[in-house]
């Protein structure tokens, strides 16, 4: 699957771009994550950060072969997945992978 569509996301996506956080209910990293994913997202115009739980979307979890929570996606403005990374990202490395997703 290397395009997402809203239907799939259940959100709108980004005009340039979108973060995509998977999560789960106790995961402690999570928080810190949505943080920083909201933060970038609100600094870069056309950004969209998007949560899935990924309890309630198996369906989802699966066809991405999402291992662990969180889990972020970094789609293009057409949906394409450009990079994904496991664990508590880093903010710089985070706004250097939005960089390839809008092509700046």
């Amino acid at each position: 699957m290397g395009r997402l569509t809203s239907e799939q996301l259940a959100a709108e996506l980004g005009e340039r771009a979108t973060l995509v956080q998977f999560s789960s209910a106790f995961c402690q990293p999570c928080r810190a994550t949505r943080r920083i994913l909201a933060e970038v997202a609100g600094m870069v115009p056309g950004v969209a950060h998007v949560e899935i739980d990924a309890e309630a979307r198996l369906d989802l979890v699966r066809a991405l072969n999402i291992l662990r929570t969180p889990t972020v996606l970094v789609l293009d403005g057409s949906g394409r997945v450009v990079r994904r990374a496991s664990g508590q990202p880093r903010k710089a490395d985070v706004i250097g992978a939005l960089g390839l997703a809008v092509g700046d």
